[in-house]
């Protein structure tokens, strides 16, 4: 019976481990939404826009970064907290993947180059294609939280790529 409870308790995260985790949470969210203060879809130029049939609601991005950055701080910090090998080349990575993530909302929004903001968003792809190799030899689940990110960044080349050909 004791060593059943000693197995559940090394599950489960202790105190230390929960406020690094919530600290990688609110680093990640601050550091993607910090570009959203400076440039916004709420602009007479973005609202002209023609957009494709399948532009989702407004509301719809803001909630799926925040999740999305909180899976992303979660990662970081499986990854963060490891001793494996190709730790230090996966958080290399991330930082490089996230850097491209945060410049695409200006060349977006503020700049207004839809072709610039393309070829920063397949660059941003092929970087979180690599965090997630990177990140798989580190630690799997992180590499596994990575992948909705992954998803929507591709839904959102899609859709940067057809606001230009529509616009440009």
């Amino acid at each position: 019976m004791v060593a059943d409870t000693t197995r559940a308790s090394r599950r489960l995260p202790d105190r230390g481990d929960l406020v690094q985790v919530a600290a990688f949470i609110v680093a990640i969210n601050v550091i993607g939404g910090l570009p959203g203060i400076l440039s916004s879809p709420d602009s007479a130029w973005f609202r002209s826009l023609e957009k494709p049939w399948f532009y989702p609601p407004e509301i719809a991005f803001p909630v799926v970064w925040t999740a999305l950055f909180t899976l992303l701080g979660i990662a970081l910090w499986l990854v963060w907290r490891s001793d494996a090998p190709g730790r230090r080349l996966a958080l290399g990575l991330f930082a490089v993947q996230m850097l491209f993530n945060v410049v695409w909302t200006p060349a977006f929004f503020t700049l207004e180059a839809l072709g610039g903001a393309f070829g920063i968003i397949v660059v941003l792809w092929l970087g979180i294609v690599a965090t997630i190799a990177a990140f798989a030899r580190v630690d799997r689940r992180g590499a596994a939280l990575l992948v909705p990110y992954l998803a929507w960044v591709t839904f959102a080349a899609v859709l940067n790529y057809e606001l230009w050909r529509l616009n440009g």
